[in-house]
């Protein structure tokens, strides 16, 4: 479970910094909003399949084994 807060946490980090640089950088407006929403995008897909393992439903983040 502890490893599982980590990597929600380190997708939270990521889509803050991909959030930052476009802000931060001078990207046209049509290409900072579609950077901004793929990135939410896969953010919240890796964060359904944290929270379904979590809640043992199946799914997860598949594992390299």
């Amino acid at each position: 479970m502890i490893g599982t807060l980590i990597s929600l946490l380190v997708v939270c980090v990521v889509v803050g910094l991909i959030w930052w640089v476009c802000d931060y950088l001078p990207v046209p407006e049509p290409l900072n909003k579609l950077i901004k929403v793929i990135s939410i995008v896969i953010a919240v897909i890796i964060i359904i399949y944290a929270l379904m393992n979590i809640a043992g439903v199946g799914g997860g983040l598949p594992s390299l084994k």
